[in-house]
């Protein structure tokens, strides 16, 4: 398999008004195209079928680009310089519509992920899994389920209640579990609650961790698709959404030693880089648990106004978001010898973030989840459960922060309750990921308001706006389905 490790779409399929067929889910491999019905007759043609939800996640309206943009623009680290619908300029205002490029678009391509995974299951469960063996099979299977559990994540983090409120019990998402192919199947289908789609999300995920291989046989496998490290750390995540830190606790411990260095005992070996510029530069480090591979080739890569390079860098892109001066780097704690003080560049009397570099094709991998993250997480889920300074979170806290700032480590004694840790662990977020998208998940997450920035006002989880609406389009063909 060639190092950029290339996603392969095989047949045409119609999900919410969305042809598959698109040329932008394509990948220059032979046979992009047979009938439906011979989809799963080889084994070259399950792998291809299993390949080819990769590369609709990793589309530049979904995972490629767009939602990781919009979950760092509805924050308050940047300031929008173009006025630009297509680029996201009413999600920044935090007032998009219905029929809005990126409430539409996202929602379309992430409902098309998710109805390419139930196909595949319903291939795999009608033909698939006699053509490729049981074991194969039950790997395979893992994945789709993996994929279709990121995607349901993803939508509630922008359309539905956060779980914080009422426990779950606020409209989520129509769970769609079967394919529907040349628009025949569940599209007329009644809100499931939050809580609901969480409960399918875990149980995705619990399945696929039993199932996936431990690791790959290269890193470029290991960062590019699922394996059983992958996902446990999304269930950390999940989690800590859903406010079940004790659980985030179960989860983190299988990845995460007992002390430092902190590294995974088992599986694929993640741990943090010593560098963090490497993670940005080499892509394939043990570091990155997931990411979305890009290459220069034709139609495997996002596309310029869909992809991070494009939107913050000063040099290769086309500037559509500076760095908000009263935002994250204004913070005089995030001191000017920290590391990750290098991804933040000056240019038009502006800053700017400069931890995607790559223009022209725009192949930067785009950062799905990172030890860093499950570290952070386990930090914050054992000083909530305990209430208290927890020395393994300031440990743990400590790994993130010295390895880009050694002039700063933290101990027991630097807090003077379990809430100044909390600060101290939310405030590292906002630094190490910043321009990955984590900002709006963590907002969401903890019922926050959304800080003000530049002429926009602070947005309280009471106000019209805090979540998106419902994509017009499944409003029109869903009659069952209620809006926002």
């Amino acid at each position: 398999m060639k190092k950029h490790f290339i996603y392969a779409s095989i047949f045409c399929m119609t999900a919410l008004g969305i042809s598959s067929c698109n040329r932008d889910y394509l990948s220059p491999v032979p046979e992009t195209s047979v009938p439906a019905e011979s989809g799963f007759a080889t084994e070259q043609r399950v792998t291809n079928q299993l390949l080819s939800l990769y590369e609709a996640m990793k589309h530049g309206n979904f995972y490629g680009g767009r939602f990781v943009i919009y979950g760092d623009i509805r924050g308050e680290e940047f300031i929008n310089e173009t006025s630009n619908l297509v680029t996201g300029s009413d999600v920044w205002s935090l007032n998009p519509t219905n029929s809005a490029t990126a409430v539409e678009r996202l929602w379309q391509y992430a409902y098309l992920t998710i109805n390419k995974c139930n196909i595949f299951l319903d291939g795999m469960a009608n033909q698939g899994t006699s053509v490729v063996g049981n074991d194969v099979a039950a790997r395979y299977i893992a994945e789709a389920k993996f994929i279709r559990a990121i995607s349901y994540y993803s939508l509630l983090q922008y359309y539905a209640r956060p779980y914080a409120e009422n426990n779950g019990g606020s409209p989520g998402l129509p769970l769609r579990l079967s394919g529907i192919v040349n628009a025949t199947g569940n599209l007329q289908l009644a809100r499931s609650s939050v809580a609901e789609v969480y409960t399918q999300i875990l149980k995705d995920l619990n399945e696929a961790e039993a199932s996936l291989p431990s690791n790959y046989s290269t890193p470029e496998l290991n960062t590019t698709r699922a394996h059983k490290n992958t996902a446990i750390a999304l269930k950390t995540r999940v989690y800590l959404t859903m406010q079940s830190y004790a659980d985030v606790i179960t989860e983190a411990n299988k990845i995460v030693s007992s002390t430092a260095p902190f590294t995974a005992p088992t599986g694929v070996a993640n741990a943090l880089q010593a560098d963090i510029s490497t993670v940005f530069s080499t892509f394939n480090t043990t570091e990155s648990i997931l990411s979305m591979p890009m290459t220069a080739t034709s139609g495997d890569n996002p596309g310029t106004q869909n992809q991070l390079a494009y939107y913050y860098s000063p040099t290769v892109g086309n500037r559509e978001y500076s760095l908000n001066p009263n935002g994250i780097i204004a913070n005089t704690t995030w001191k000017s010898t920290d590391k990750r003080r290098s991804f933040i560049g000056t240019a038009a009397n502006k800053s700017w973030l400069t931890k995607y570099k790559i223009g022209t094709t725009f192949s930067d991998y785009v950062p799905v989840m990172r030890y860093s993250e499950v570290l952070l997480n386990l930090a914050e889920a054992r000083v909530r459960t305990s209430n208290s300074v927890d020395p393994q979170a300031v440990a743990l806290l400590n790994a993130v922060r010295t390895r880009s700032d050694a002039t700063t480590t933290f101990t027991t004694t630097s807090f003077a309750n379990a809430t100044e840790l909390i600060n101290a662990i939310l405030l590292e977020r906002r630094i190490e990921f910043l321009g990955e998208g984590l900002r709006n998940n963590d907002l969401m997450r903890l019922l926050q308001t959304i800080p003000a920035k530049g002429t926009i006002s602070a947005k309280a989880p009471s106000e019209p706006g805090y979540i998106w609406p419902i994509a017009a389009s499944e409003l029109s063909l869903n009659p069952l389905m209620k809006d926002n």
